[in-house]
């Protein structure tokens, strides 16, 4: 296959791409198919697909991040191309590449292992470095200026919605207090602050693992561009086309898990009597049920452990605009 071993040769060996051969089963991937891999990251879950593809199949990368573009520059293969953008802008990139359907979608949602490793991106306060946050640094307000500049109403809301952390109330206070002291620019400095306002904590887990993971997903809008996205991905689908969802945290399998039973439940008004066999059919059809890493993987790669992959693959019925109205930015929420 023209490109596939460059492809190979290209992928880096600190990377290890969560799910990967269920994800690849999950596609089913054709050999002339058109793939969609939304979230590139640094490209595992890519390379394994261009190497099941023949010469006339093609992959549409995206990905937000400015470093996950320069990576995926690296593989030299014309069956590939990747594309800077949201997951959320979904149907623009393949509206922009002149394509109107895909076979299959995958989205590994969440931060990826590089963002995490890498101390200056400020994500993790296991090293100490600059409070960003933005997976996009080119875009966007940084971590520290919204806590900067936040009233402590919303940075409450945002640590106790977003981290489901039960002491947003106190650590939000404490923000706002170590604030008018000093600017908050470094992740170890925030996480001190959070931990002299944490009580208690469940056993091997830092007090400000929920307060980091909350700001991100709302700096980034995480939840809200996988709202966007799904309603999106299903009406690009071909017929028999698969869509594979990797999650990692409880609220964004929230949205996936609500997102697919809607498209898979038949659409019928409810003062309009029908037979089963009258029933219009459904947008999706949910393949299995939530797939989990299991005991090897999480042993080589401890960040699978919450991983939760789930699979639906398309049916031939007309797609609805307005099936999905109820489905809002904030369905991530009870």
């Amino acid at each position: 296959m023209n490109g596939t071993n460059v492809a190979l040769s290209a992928h880096p060996d600190s990377h290890r791409p969560v799910l990967l051969p269920e994800a690849l089963d999950a596609l089913a991937v054709k050999p002339d198919g058109i793939y969609v891999d939304g979230t590139f990251g640094r490209g595992g879950h890519s390379r394994a697909i261009l190497a099941r593809l023949g010469p006339a199949g093609r992959l549409i990368a995206i990905d937000r991040d400015p470093a996950a573009l320069e990576a995926g520059r690296a593989i030299r293969d014309p069956r590939f191309t990747i594309v800077h953008a949201r997951i959320g802008e979904l149907a623009r990139v393949l509206d922009a590449q002149g394509l109107e359907r895909a076979h299959g979608m995958l989205f590994d949602l969440g931060v990826s292992s590089p963002q995490l490793d890498d101390a200056g991106r400020g994500f993790s306060f296991r090293s100490d470095g600059p409070l960003d946050m933005r997976m996009d640094p080119t875009h966007g307000v940084s971590a520290a200026e919204w806590l900067a500049s936040a009233g402590e109403a919303q940075i409450r809301e945002v640590i106790r919605d977003y981290g489901e952390e039960r002491f947003a109330k106190q650590i939000a206070a404490a923000i706002v207090a170590a604030r008018r002291l000093e600017p908050i620019r470094g992740t170890q400095q925030l996480a001190s602050i959070v931990g002299h306002a944490v009580r208690t904590r469940e056993p091997g887990q830092d007090p400000a693992t929920r307060s980091f993971q909350a700001i991100r997903i709302f700096i980034n809008q995480e939840l809200e561009e996988i709202a966007l996205m799904l309603p999106q991905a299903i009406e690009r689908l071909a017929p028999q086309g698969r869509l594979a969802v990797i999650s990692f945290h409880s609220l964004e399998d929230r949205i996936v898990k609500r997102v697919l039973a809607l498209a898979a439940r038949p659409q019928v008004p409810r003062d309009l009597p029908l037979r089963a066999s009258e029933l219009p059919a459904a947008l999706l059809t949910l393949r299995g049920r939530v797939i989990r890493s299991g005991e090897t993987e999480v042993e080589g790669n401890p960040r699978a452990r919450s991983a939760r992959m789930r699979i639906a693959e398309r049916t031939a019925a007309a797609y609805d605009r307005t099936l999905f109205n109820r489905i809002g930015p904030d369905a991530w929420q009870s």
